[in-house]
Parts: C-alpha cells; structure tokens; sequence
C-alpha cells in the first residue's frame, strides 16, 4: 500500500525556516486543495449514503470506529446528531480505540490491535441493518479493520474512509479514498486528513438526516429544544416558517410541548399537539406535503 500520507510534502522541505505568514499561507493552500478532491469521491459517498438511509428505515444504526484523531472526529459527529436532530443517542454512535478515555489522551499501540476492534463490535451487538463506517488515515489500522471484519460477519453494511490509495478488502462494501496528499508535517494527518475526515462525515450524517425528514426546507425542525440558545432559534424557526410573530410562535411552541414540527402543523391545519403527532408520524416525519397542500 502506497502511504501518501507518510510521504514528505515537497513544498514545506523548508517549513521551519518560514516566517509565521508563510506558515500560514501554506497550510491555507494545502487546506484548499481538500474540496476538488473530496468532489472526486461524491459518486461513492452518495452510493453509501442511499444504503445507509434505507438501513435506518428499517431499524439499524451508524457506527464511526476510528483511532486517534480519526476516531474523536466520528465521535463528535455522533454526539452532535441527538441535539441537532432530536435522534435516539443510539442511532448514530462513535467508537474509538482506547475508549473515553482516548479522547483526551493518547494511547499509544491502540490502533494495532484487530481483535480489540473486533471486541468492540461484538459489544455493540451489531446486526445487518447496520452501517459501520471505518475511518483511518493510511487505511492500516488494524483496530478499525478488525471492527470491519467482525461487522461484515453479521452481514451490516461496512465501509472505510481513508485518504492512501488502498486495495478494497472482501470485508468492505464501500471503500472512499479521497487523496488529499501529503501533509506539511510529514505524518501528521491530524491536518489535511483529519479536515477532510471532518467534511466527510459532515456529508454523511446531514445527508442521512435530510433524507429521514429531519430538515423542512433548510431549518432544522427537529432540533432538540435544550438550552436558551437552541429555543430561541426554535421560535425564529417558527417565526419564519408560520410568518407568525415572536410572542405567538412562543404560545404556539409551548402548546407543541417544545416540539417544532408540530408546532408548525399545528398552526398550518388548526389541529391540536394530539393530531400534530399523529399525522407527522403517518407522513414518516415529512411535514412538506402539509405544507405544499396548505401553501
């Protein structure tokens, strides 16, 4: 396997004897290549996504498992989907190799163990309908490909993230190589490859959850309303969905029991917190045909 993200970058041979801005303007023009190369790799990302989506439909789960810096980032895309998209804290979940503890601190060798991740699958008594995505830089992390092999037995959807050309294992249902290069710091893939990580999995997780009716046009109408912060953008949602003013769409949340979608068809249908319920549920959670209809 060809470990470009090992690879000296010709550009910063250099690098300790630049000033601060140059520094800085070179990790800017490294960081700026990211975008055309994750573009490349869209086709697969969809394919994954679609297959993903129609998982959930039927009772399964997004598993990140990653090391170091790889498995922080599919963690903090987890935690984020439960307040941001009022989901079930175990729909989507992240793995890292060393456990909580890992996410702080460093633990060296982690990442070499395949029966660990192995371990940590079983744990999670992963079946068909789920989708364990593997995240690792040079794609060798023998932690993350032991959690893949042990998903694959149970017949769940498996794919792997890396940013090194790599030969797809018969474990892997998708394989996603975005190729963004060396990094400045030889090695040090907790920049361009730990950015492109971030994007990736913004793609995935956001994507999945449009697709599941967690976004009404582009407001995020199901938000979990659990701080000031998140119930004043619940009522400006309100607000410019209802064209209802500030006070009203108050009132209007309060008797929706803090729920934004019912709020919203509560007032577009003139039905009570009860129906609201009912009727979001028979429509999967798509409160655009109400809309359209009554618009």
């Amino acid at each position: 396997m060809d470990k470009i993200t090992e690879k000296q970058n010709p550009k910063s041979n250099n690098l300790d004897k630049m000033t601060t801005i140059e520094i800085l303007d070179l990790i800017n023009q490294e960081d700026a290549t990211i975008h055309s190369e994750i573009k490349k790799s869209i086709p697969k990302i969809e394919k994954m996504i679609d297959e993903i989506v129609f998982n959930i439909k039927n009772g399964g789960r997004i598993i990140y498992v990653g090391c170091g810096t790889s498995g922080r980032i599919g963690v903090l895309d987890a935690s984020e989907c439960p307040p941001t998209f009022s989901v079930d804290k175990n729909l989507v979940q992240g793995i890292i190799a060393g456990g909580d503890s890992a996410l702080k601190n460093a633990i060296e060798n982690i990442e070499d163990s395949f029966s660990d991740g192995a371990k940590d699958i079983l744990l999670k008594n992963v079946k068909n309908n789920d989708s364990v995505i593997g995240i690792s830089a040079n794609g060798s992390a023998k932690y993350v490909h032991g959690a893949l092999s042990e998903a694959k037995k149970n017949n769940a959807l498996t794919a792997l993230i890396t940013f090194n050309n790599y030969v797809k294992d018969d474990y892997l249902d998708h394989l996603i190589m975005t190729i963004v290069g060396p990094e400045i710091i030889s090695g040090s893939t907790r920049m361009k490859a730990g950015t492109a990580t971030k994007m990736i999995l913004n793609m995935i997780s956001t994507t999945v959850m449009i697709k599941l009716n967690k976004v009404f046009k582009n407001y995020m109408v199901d938000l979990n309303v659990s701080n000031q912060k998140l119930y004043s953008r619940a009522i400006n949602i309100i607000s410019d969905i209802t064209n209802l003013n500030s006070k009203k769409s108050k009132i209007l949340l309060t008797n929706a029991k803090g729920n934004v979608k019912s709020a919203i068809v509560m007032n577009a249908l003139d039905i009570d917190y009860k129906k609201s319920l009912q009727l979001i549920e028979e429509l999967d959670g798509n409160i655009r045909n109400i809309i359209d209809i009554v618009d």
